[in-house]
């Protein structure tokens, strides 16, 4: 088992992270109000919440370039 960083991941792939929650809650509550920032911010934290700092994922899912 290969271990990550959640809080490196998230936050090195929050632009693509955003973009996707956003496109999801749009596609799931059509015409749904909301503030986009505020919405990953809280996605964010809850991640943190449910996720230990380090969690070990299978090795196959890693690759070291």
């Amino acid at each position: 088992m290969a271990k990550v960083k959640i809080e490196g991941v998230v936050y090195h792939l929050d632009r693509e992270f955003k973009a996707a929650l956003e496109d999801a809650v749009k596609q799931v509550i059509p015409g749904a109000a909301f503030d986009r920032n505020a919405l990953y911010k809280a996605f964010e934290k809850a991640i943190y919440r449910k996720c230990s700092v380090w969690e070990n994922v299978p090795d196959n899912l890693v690759e070291k370039s």
